[in-house]
């Protein structure tokens, strides 16, 4: 690709009812929108990628409600969607990477921002592009070790908003980001803590799978034991037991609300049950913190805080207290996903980072990238 400055992008997001798109000229939005898609509509499709229709012709009229024609685009990109493990970093959409995400999609809706830019840019003769999908994989051979055999550790996490912030707290450290060692933790409805190791996620909290502290919606890492005897209980099915690890679990198990501000106002009028929980969340979040310094020989230069959740100068604060002895603490509230993609897609298009593309499918643990 020829390279391009103050490219015209499109950047897409799909979310589980909704895709959020916008148009760039660099890094400056002209145009945005939440594409609001009826629920029902979306529950009378059987798979998630039988929405891609619907989807791609919500994002074309949202084009042309804006008098935004694909010829003036340089690029399209999409949120990366579930592949199968790969090093972070931005991927051109070709027919490899579609095949992929029909194969390893998992039915969820990130997987359609791949296949939605490749349609569009076809149409427009130009690049599609993703960027640090959930399972990027850059974990030492020793972090995927659990002490069974049979169970290995994945890599599934916030890679998209976790790398990104990185970039800007290298930044504010004066360095590149394959020049710093930081620990990230998205603090969301899930919350996954990341050991950035000179630009190589190395070691990471699988929040998907369960792992790491529990959040306001997940369970985290729990006992064993006790998990196998829910399991055989009687009293509940392998999807119940998913919901109860996600989706069902941490606040929303303890106190039946994933808002923190709720959590928050009932603390205030005095609910130690509720202040209990919080801070128990708090507390696991800090020991995951220390686990990955731990994994990271100590060698830390700051603790990186990102996410919706992040907001919550509370929840900030009672982690802070634990882990401030170990490096500087850097907040970045929220999650800039879709500047997160437009300047991947920058990155590329300026020369400043070759874009990759995966390979078919082999035998083995890893695919590789060219």
């Amino acid at each position: 690709v020829a390279e391009v400055h103050d490219p015209t992008l499109l950047v897409i997001n799909p979310g589980s009812t909704s895709t959020k798109v916008a148009v760039f000229h660099g890094e400056q939005i002209e145009a945005s929108d939440t594409l609001r898609h009826d629920a029902t509509a979306i529950a009378a499709f059987p798979r998630i990628f039988d929405q891609f229709d619907m989807r791609r012709d919500a994002v074309r009229k949202f084009l042309s409600d804006n008098s935004f024609p694909i010829e003036r685009l340089s690029a399209v990109i999409g949120r990366g969607g579930v592949l199968p493990p790969l090093e972070g970093g931005v991927y051109i959409v070709d027919d490899v990477l579609v095949e992929a995400l029909y194969e390893y999609g998992w039915n969820h809706a990130s997987s359609l921002g791949g296949l939605i830019a490749g349609d569009i840019a076809q149409a427009a003769g130009i690049p599609a592009y993703i960027a640090d999908p959930v399972t990027t994989d850059e974990l030492d051979d020793i972090a995927r070790i659990t002490g069974l055999p049979e169970v290995e550790r994945r890599s599934v996490f916030h890679a998209l908003n976790q790398k990104a912030v990185a970039r800007r707290a290298a930044c504010a450290l004066g360095r590149e980001y394959h020049e710093c060692n930081l620990i990230v933790v998205h603090l969301g409805g899930g919350i996954s803590v990341g050991g950035h190791r000179v630009g190589r996620v190395v070691e990471v909290s699988n929040a998907l799978d369960g792992e790491g502290p529990y959040a306001p919606e997940r369970s985290g890492s729990l006992p064993n034991t006790g998990v196998v005897r829910l399991c055989y209980s009687g009293a509940y099915t392998e999807r119940d037991i998913r919901k109860k690890i996600t989706g069902q679990g941490g606040l929303v198990a303890y106190l039946g609300t994933n808002s923190l501000l709720e959590v928050e106002k009932r603390i205030a009028a005095g609910d130690e049950h509720a202040r209990l929980c919080y801070e128990g969340m708090a507390y696991q979040v800090a020991k995951e913190i220390g686990r990955v310094a731990c994994a990271m020989s100590g060698e830390v230069d700051a603790i990186v805080f990102t996410g919706g959740a992040a907001n919550s100068t509370v929840l900030v604060g009672l982690i802070t207290d634990r882990v401030k002895f170990i490096a500087r603490v850097l907040v970045y509230p929220g999650e800039e996903e879709m500047h997160a993609l437009a300047q991947a897609a920058i990155r590329v298009l300026a020369g400043i980072e070759r874009a990759k593309r995966i390979s078919p499918p082999r035998t083995g643990r890893k695919s590789h990238t060219e």
